[in-house]
């Protein structure tokens, strides 16, 4: 029997798209808990074959206890071994955690649409990557000791990275799929005007273009990931 993966959400109405439909396509139940709703997470991950921390509207430098929480919780899974993953906040906190900085450029510039990545020479050897991921972010994180750059982007460097054999981190979002895509940037087309964000009408083009692409790598990285059980 495949135990659970732990899906860690930060709001009622957010899902965790394409990665958990891929999960339960490969067997996999899904543990749902949403932290700022006051649903408590694991002292231990013994019951589950890994955790997945996902992205949300707030920053990993907020002073909300429930963060501080959340971000001090990600030990449990450093310390047992367990896979980890966390998306854009989510890997925002494992940098947190780790006490690398998280913070905006000076300039204001954003990533909002489908940009380019560069996988490194140790990102390379994960298999290949896709050209364009979906962001949307405005603010990125350092990289803490131990922390190993896996892939790199135009305005903010860090887009990949891997602490120690289990944990990754990713500041793009592969579990937003073309339709999810369109319902954020036209629920949000406000932010579309800041530095950095593409228009809808360049998203849908790009997505066109890159989003089978982006399934593709996901459902490759999830099952090297979750290879890393102990």
């Amino acid at each position: 029997m495949k135990r659970p993966v732990l899906l860690v959400l930060h709001r009622q109405q957010s899902s965790p798209g394409r990665v958990g439909r891929l999960l339960a396509q490969k067997g996999y139940a899904l543990d749902m808990r949403r932290p700022p709703l006051g649903e408590r997470l694991p002292a231990s991950l013994d019951g589950h074959s890994g955790a997945i921390v996902f992205g949300g509207p707030m920053s990993a430098n907020d002073p909300d206890s429930w963060l501080r929480e959340e971000a001090d919780w990600i030990g449990v899974a450093l310390r047992e071994q367990r896979p980890f993953l966390g998306i854009c906040l989510g890997a925002q906190l494992l940098a947190r955690h780790l006490g690398a900085p998280i913070r905006a450029r000076e300039d204001g510039q954003v990533e909002i649409g489908y940009w380019p990545i560069r996988p490194t020479a140790l990102g390379r050897t994960l298999g290949p990557w896709p050209d364009r991921v979906y962001h949307w972010h405005r603010e990125g994180f350092g990289l803490a000791a131990g922390m190993e750059r896996l892939a790199a982007g135009e305005v903010f460097e860090n887009q990949a990275v891997r602490y120690g054999d289990a944990a990754y981190g990713l500041q793009f979002h592969p579990e937003v799929s073309f339709q999810t895509m369109n319902r954020w940037a036209q629920s949000a087309e406000h932010k579309l005007s800041t530095p950095g964000a593409q228009q809808l009408s360049q998203q849908r083009l790009q997505g066109s273009r890159h989003d089978r692409a982006g399934v593709a790598w996901l459902s490759g990285f999830l099952d090297h990931w979750l290879a890393q059980q102990p």
